[in-house]
């Protein structure tokens, strides 16, 4: 059996664009789930939180929360994230940091913060990419 595909319903139906929004593919130990990365679109593509990073981390990790609930995953089994991070807003590490306790408390994945000169649109201003997630065969 190949790979399967995920759109779930409250995220922006991205098969027209020629991707993903979660991927799943079988191997010996059980699926291996693959997450594109979120940004702050809710599933009409209107973005949420215009110019305020921290609302924009918080929304992408909603909506990353979202994609594993399809394939039965939560959070809680991400081991780590890369946030890409448009360059202009790289010094607002507060509102970056604060949504991601928010998020996980004290119990986060590991990260990698990597400063971008832009993301796939103007507005975006973070987008997030967990790594990937392996959930038992049901």
């Amino acid at each position: 059996m190949g790979r399967s595909v995920q759109s779930p319903l409250t995220l922006f139906d991205s098969l027209p664009f020629g991707f993903a929004q979660v991927s799943i593919v079988p191997t010996p130990f059980g699926d291996a789930v693959h997450v594109s990365g979120q940004v702050a679109w809710d599933a009409d593509r209107n973005i949420v939180g215009a110019n305020d990073i921290g609302i924009q981390l918080k929304k992408s990790l909603e909506n990353l929360a979202t994609a594993l609930a399809s394939v039965g995953a939560t959070l809680d089994q991400v081991g780590a994230i890369r946030l890409y991070i448009r360059q202009s807003h790289i010094d607002q590490g507060k509102a970056i940091s604060d949504a991601l306790m928010e998020t996980f408390g004290d119990r986060p994945p590991c990260a990698t913060w990597i400063g971008v000169p832009s993301l796939a649109r103007e507005e975006f201003l973070i987008e997030v990419e967990p790594s990937i997630i392996f959930v038992a065969r049901s």
